[in-house]
C-alpha cells in the first residue's frame, strides 16, 4: 500500500491482551462473534474507520477473517457488531468468521485504519485487496491489536 498512516492508533480488546489468547467464543470453536476493539489516538479528522482482520499464517497464506469499512468514528466496536459496511472475508461471506486454525497457533491481526473519508460506492462483494487500493492516500492513521488461537 503506498499510503502511510502518520500516526498511531491504540487499538486494544478487553478480551484478550495484546499477542495472548483470543477466548473461544470469539472462534470456531465457540459462538464465532467478534470481540469488541477499544480504540485510542482517533486523529480529529477521521470521517470513517476500517477494520480487516487477518490470518498471516494460514496454510494458503494470509486469510482475511473480516472486512469492514465506512465505520462511524468512534472509541468502540462493540462485541457481536457490524457498525459499518462488511465485505467478502476469505470464506465469501460478508460477516465476521472468527480464529479456526487447521493446526497449531497462528496469530491474528485487527488493524483498524483511521481514513480522512468515507469509501462510497463499494459493493459488497468488495475484498481486502480491492478495500486497501481504496484506502490509499486516505490512511491518517492505524493501529492492531494481536490476538493467538490453537485449537484443542
Amino acid at each position: 500500500m503506498t499510503a502511510v498512516a502518520n500516526k498511531t492508533l491504540m487499538v486494544k480488546s478487553p478480551s484478550f491482551t495484546d499477542d495472548g489468547f483470543i477466548p473461544s467464543k470469539y472462534t470456531c470453536d465457540g459462538i464465532n462473534i467478534n470481540p469488541e476493539l477499544t480504540l485510542k489516538n482517533i486523529p480529529e479528522e477521521a470521517k470513517s474507520l476500517v477494520v480487516i482482520v487477518e490470518d498471516p499464517e494460514a496454510p494458503s497464506g494470509t486469510f482475511d477473517h473480516w472486512v469492514m469499512w465506512n465505520i462511524p468514528v468512534k472509541n468502540k466496536i462493540e462485541e457481536n457488531s457490524a457498525p459499518g459496511v462488511q465485505g467478502k472475508n476469505e470464506r465469501g461471506e460478508n460477516k465476521y468468521s472468527g480464529p479456526c486454525p487447521t493446526s497449531g497457533t497462528h496469530h491474528y491481526h485487527f488493524k483498524v485504519y483511521a481514513l480522512d473519508r468515507r469509501l462510497e460506492l463499494l459493493p459488497e462483494d468488495t475484498n481486502k485487496n480491492r478495500l486497501l487500493r481504496k484506502m490509499e492516500g486516505h490512511i491518517l492513521a492505524f493501529g492492531q491489536v494481536i490476538g493467538k488461537f490453537k485449537r484443542d
